[in-house]
């Protein structure tokens, strides 16, 4: 336990920022399960938007993010519908 008064308020103030820590990552990984499950574009632009948050208040590294958000981009890009080519109609003779 702490000694100091400086310790003690230091210690109030770890606890606090590791509750809202916990809280950050476990919304940032139930937003992730669901992305994956369910593979809508809505639910994982959300889970990149708090991934996003996440490393911004270095609740996680950046690097984690980024490789979270690379996932994600993957599921949505293959979800995506192939498109079609168009015709050059500038070759027409």
């Amino acid at each position: 336990m702490p000694v100091t008064k400086t310790a003690k308020r230091a210690l109030r103030g770890s606890r606090a920022k590791e509750k809202i820590n916990k809280l950050t990552i476990s919304k940032l990984e139930s937003s992730i399960r669901q992305a994956k499950n369910t593979k809508s574009a809505e639910k994982i632009l959300k889970a990149i938007s708090l991934a996003d948050r996440a490393a911004k208040r270095k609740v996680i590294h950046k690097n984690k993010a980024a490789r979270i958000k690379s996932q994600l981009s993957k599921l949505m890009a293959k979800k995506a519908p192939k498109t079609t080519k168009k015709k050059d109609i500038s070759k027409k003779k």
